[in-house]
């Protein structure tokens, strides 16, 4: 594959995972406080359940991507570009596995639903991973337009 190809691939890319941390910071985390405690669950897990499609599958292509760049991509790079997308997508994946990760896990055993401690320790620090999906995002745009202009 053509190295610009694949940068603006990876880019279009982190675009459509930006869309989707905002409705996740700005819509979807924020609504289960207002959800009654006994559908809470139920509604949690029809969430989890679209997950794997319109989340991790973007993600672990996201990632591929990220790592293809280090060796595949145009001439005219910045180191920072390179290293500083899969910093900020690798960061994100490590907070989601010690944190959010985890506190989802017990969210979803919780019968206190949206008076979960678990939900408000996501609502509290989800904006990290907001910022790091952005970073990433945003660190390919300008990658993309100093090697591709």
């Amino acid at each position: 594959m053509n190295e610009r190809l694949l940068l603006l691939l990876n880019l279009a890319l982190s675009f459509y995972l930006i869309g989707t941390i905002w409705a996740m910071e700005i819509d979807i985390f924020r609504s289960w406080k207002l959800v009654d405690r006994k559908e809470f669950h139920t509604i949690q897990s029809v969430h989890s359940h679209k997950l794997p499609y319109w989340i991790f599958a973007p993600l672990g292509i996201a990632l591929v991507g990220s790592f293809a760049l280090i060796w595949h991509h145009p001439d005219i790079s910045p180191g920072w570009a390179i290293w500083g997308n899969l910093g900020c997508q690798l960061a994100s994946h490590l907070l989601t596995a010690i944190l959010w990760g985890r506190w989802q896990a017990e969210l979803s055993k919780d019968d206190r639903g949206p008076a979960s401690p678990y939900l408000a320790k996501i609502l509290a620090t989800h904006w990290i991973r907001t910022m790091l999906i952005n970073s990433y995002g945003f660190i390919l745009l300008a990658w993309a337009i100093r090697a591709l202009t």
